[in-house]
């Protein structure tokens, strides 16, 4: 063990510049929490979906049938009556799509953006950018982005990382991709310019965090432990809270879900409710995570 090295240390013999190194690759800077969100609405409220689908199961070199049907659930029925509930409550929503998801259900990714929806990148196949080197992480992303663009006609400028796995390469990918903004971090409740080795990129984060995200209320895998543990009423619950606190604060209220997991029967009524009860509010502004991005960068107090 050689003090010079700190790949051979324990994290509590590290030398201050290699911690302080590791925790300032990727940090929060400035906010961007506006006055007031566009016309003079209190809060926003950006809805996401993750539309993984079969890549869920291929990502880690599956080959299932069990698990690839059950992929094939969100494009088949998820997202179709996602979409009728989006178009019932005129509320536009964002679908994160795996490049290899996009070209199994082209015309699903053609009808989303008809509807008025946001494409974001996630990953090509749900890979996980943590175990990527640079070159292949961004030879990913760089594919995964023409290929939505391809199918759609539109260029995504926002990235959800696939299950939030960031890499220590992923923004300085995002830079030089000029993406607009990325979703996929948790240092904040409302958007926040991102600093890359303490130097302001420019790059919005529309942070995400595991509490509003429906997959870990209800994801089920047979042969693991994971097993879904808190009833549909409670998960209502749990975003309503959110969503009040944030329309208290006057900030913004971001929810992501999954088609193959909130699209049950049993489920879809959770979004439905939420978005009754927050347009009974009257003064709620219900934006693509894009459209969210750029008014918070445009107009932060």
């Amino acid at each position: 063990m050689t003090a010079d090295n700190p790949a051979q240390m324990e994290p509590w013999q590290w030398p201050e510049p290699h911690w302080r190194a590791l925790v300032n690759q990727v940090r929060a800077g400035r906010s961007y929490r506006p006055a007031k969100w566009a016309n003079g609405a209190r809060c926003a409220f950006a809805l996401s979906f993750d539309a993984d689908h079969e890549t869920n199961e291929l990502r880690d070199g599956g080959k299932s049938i069990g698990r690839l049907a059950w992929g094939q659930y969100g494009p088949r029925v998820g997202v179709p009556r996602i979409l009728d509930l989006l178009q019932r409550h005129d509320v536009p929503a964002t679908f994160y799509v795996p490049a290899v998801a996009g070209l199994l259900h082209e015309d699903e990714q053609r009808r989303v953006v008809a509807a008025g929806h946001e494409i974001g990148i996630h990953g090509w196949i749900h890979e996980l950018n943590s175990v990527l080197p640079y070159e292949a992480e961004r030879d990913l992303m760089l594919r995964a982005t023409d290929t939505l663009e391809k199918i759609t006609g539109i260029r995504p400028v926002g990235l959800r990382t696939p299950s939030w796995d960031f890499s220590p390469n992923t923004l300085r990918i995002e830079k030089e991709m000029g993406l607009l903004y990325d979703s996929s971090l948790m240092a904040d409740e409302d958007c926040y310019e991102l600093l890359l080795d303490g130097e302001p990129t420019g790059i919005v984060e529309l942070p995400v965090e595991w509490v509003r995200d429906d997959a870990v209320y209800f994801m089920m895998h047979r042969f693991q432990s994971l097993r879904p543990y808190t009833p549909p009423e409670a998960v209502f619950d749990i975003f309503r809270r959110e969503f009040d606190a944030a329309y208290e604060e006057g900030g913004l209220f971001q929810l992501t879900t999954h088609p193959h997991i909130i699209g049950y029967r049993s489920r879809i009524w959770i979004l439905d409710e939420l978005i009754r009860h927050a347009k009974s509010k009257g003064d709620v502004w219900f934006a693509t995570h894009a459209q969210v991005a750029a008014y918070a960068r445009d107009n932060a107090a």
